[in-house]
């Protein structure tokens, strides 16, 4: 895939963010995805897996504003977000991706995970996509194309090189939604 894909792509998670429309991301946003995936979960926001959820999508913004220049309470625009995200993810390859999203992605197993073996099935995972606007039908085929040991659950090394593959423009897995 190409580069364009990649921008495409983050150009998305950015209106995605921008929950308000206001062309500025700022920790608000941040902290309404994580309730979205809690109240996905019907989940007590707050019991220890939804502020873990929470927490680590305020320091994730957090990072990323600071690294910016906006500081922790300030506003990115698109190009601002843009230029961090290539910076502190891409550029720095897996580290980077592992610094900044692998907290958020584990905190979201640990919601996910209602059975408590650390991993989440395709049932659990249904949730998630759902949580974020991935249209059902894409669930199954997600899921498999996650499944890299294809042990029928997700874990969370898995799921870091999904997203991370995803964002990077190497897969085409949904995992973005509306």
């Amino acid at each position: 895939m190409t580069t364009a894909v990649k921008n495409d792509r983050l150009k998305k998670r950015f209106e995605k963010w921008d929950v308000n429309g206001n062309g500025k991301i700022e920790k608000s946003d941040f902290e309404a995805e994580a309730g979205r995936i809690i109240n996905a979960f019907g989940e007590d926001p707050a019991s220890p897996q939804a502020r873990a959820v929470k927490d680590s999508f305020v320091a994730m913004y957090e990072y990323l504003a600071s690294k910016a220049g906006a500081g922790p309470n300030g506003a990115l625009s698109e190009k601002q977000f843009t230029e961090v995200i290539e910076a502190q993810i891409f550029q720095e390859g897996d580290s980077g991706f592992d610094r900044v999203a692998r907290p958020t992605i584990a905190a979201i197993v640990g919601l996910c995970d209602t059975d408590g073996d650390g991993e989440i099935n395709q049932r659990e995972f249904a949730k998630w996509l759902d949580a974020i606007g991935v249209e059902p039908s894409a669930v199954a085929p997600a899921f498999r194309a996650i499944d890299v040991n294809g042990n029928g659950k997700l874990t969370v090394d898995e799921l870091v090189h999904a997203v991370r593959d995803y964002h990077l423009g190497k897969s085409d897995v949904p995992l973005l939604g509306k």
